[in-house]
């Protein structure tokens, strides 16, 4: 994403499929976003640079090229501008002092710069920016992958993300300086590592811990479906609550529709929700998930608690496995509310271990089954999710009423 002084707008740009490269645009990060050029090419791991009114777009693995785009975001021209002996990829380009950058990284090891004096063609030397840099957090990746931002006072900080898996990928910042032929460097080498000066003033924000009621209506930015989702399958109930009707016949969590996930606090948390499940039917489940491409979850069928486990999705999206119940317990009968709970520890240096117990009145949670060991490659790195879910195994026509998430920090 890029901010274009000229009309006082930001850009997004991205490749999606390998296919076809998608440009939107926004007044407001936060707002709502218009499609403003699709590109028949994938512009693969890009960045984009706005240098006056021309459009420029870095992008490629191991050969960099960069396109120069018309003012309708239409490919003007593209040339290759650098072909390397190694592994290079996640190009951020950008313009500096009168010279034009664009930072690589040799996947979650080294990072590169290639620097060009003359214009955004090139011809670009190139250069190691900072080779495997340590990371502050224990049993993590190196700092990889980012680009270059600036203060107000003139300090440069280039900004990365670190492999933490299994909780997927958290922002690491670092100072750095140029010497005077333009070259980059890090303050330290080990400056990920170490305690930085904050580098703006603090904003306060609100907590990502606490209790969603869900009744402001809408979701916050905080929730994500898994999937495009079926807008007439959720509403929000009155005086609070969210209803997920069945939006899909199925026996895998991977190809249910309306899948709401959040994503899981470090370096260990736990979520419970509430469930309303006197609408479900007796092929429905309903319930809470740990998930990514190796899952878990803890459910409701027909009246009985169950723990479901190895449910597994292949790097091709194709499901390897719906799992296999391990345990269940019954339900009173008549109950209408169930309290599902999950601990998720996700330090990478940690247990990679999610906890699922139950309640039937939210004080007393018994634990249901063993506990379950979290994936820690680094397909899917997005990282695991708490998942909220409603499907149908038969037909569709139920429903729950999710009344509650709360979310605290550590084991409940």
């Amino acid at each position: 994403m890029q901010y274009r002084e000229y009309d006082s707008t930001f850009y997004w740009i991205g490749c999606v499929d390998f296919k076809t490269t998608y440009i939107y645009k926004a007044s407001d990060p936060a707002g709502t976003w218009s499609k403003v050029g699709e590109i028949g090419t994938c512009y693969y791991d890009c960045g984009m640079l706005f240098d006056g009114q021309n459009i420029y777009v870095a992008y490629g693995n191991t050969k960099i090229s960069v396109a120069q785009l018309n003012n309708d975001f239409t490919q003007k021209s593209t040339t290759q501008v650098y072909s390397s002996s190694i592994t290079i990829e996640g190009s951020h380009m950008k313009k500096i002092n009168n010279r034009y950058y664009i930072f690589v990284t040799q996947p979650a090891s080294n990072e590169y710069v290639l620097k060009s004096n003359s214009g955004p063609l090139g011809p670009y030397e190139f250069k190691i920016f900072t080779k495997a840099p340590a990371s502050g957090i224990q049993g993590s990746g190196n700092p990889h992958q980012g680009s270059v931002v600036d203060t107000p006072n003139g300090d440069w900080y280039y900004l990365s993300f670190i492999d933490a898996y299994p909780g997927g990928r958290s922002p690491a910042l670092a100072p750095f300086v140029f010497d005077s032929q333009g070259w980059p460097s890090l303050k330290a080498t080990n400056g990920f590592a170490i305690a930085n000066p904050y580098p703006v003033t603090s904003v306060p924000v609100k907590s990502t811990t606490g209790t969603d009621t869900f009744s402001s209506g809408k979701l916050g930015p905080q929730w994500e479906w898994n999937h495009n989702p079926d807008t007439s399958k959720f509403s929000f109930a009155a005086g609070g609550g969210l209803v997920l009707k069945t939006a899909s016949v199925t026996k895998d969590l991977y190809h249910a529709k309306n899948t709401l996930t959040h994503r899981i606090l470090g370096p260990d948390s736990t979520a419970t929700i509430q469930l309303d499940i006197s609408q479900m039917t007796s092929t429905d489940q309903a319930g809470l998930s740990l998930f990514r491409d190796n899952s878990a979850y803890i459910g409701i069928r027909n009246g009985v608690v169950i723990l479901q486990r190895d449910l597994t999705l292949g790097a091709n999206w194709n499901t390897l496995s719906t799992g296999r119940l391990e345990t269940s317990a019954s339900l009173p009968a008549k109950t209408t509310n169930v309290w599902l709970r999950l601990h998720a520890d996700i330090k990478p240096a940690g247990t990679h271990q999610g906890v699922f117990s139950y309640s039937t009145d939210g004080k007393s949670f018994k634990q249901l089954g063993t506990p379950y060991t979290m994936n820690t490659t680094y397909y899917f790195f997005i990282g695991y999710r708490f998942g909220i879910f409603n499907f149908a195994e038969q037909g569709l026509g139920g429903s729950v009423i999710v009344k509650s998430f709360d979310l605290a920090l550590g084991a409940k």
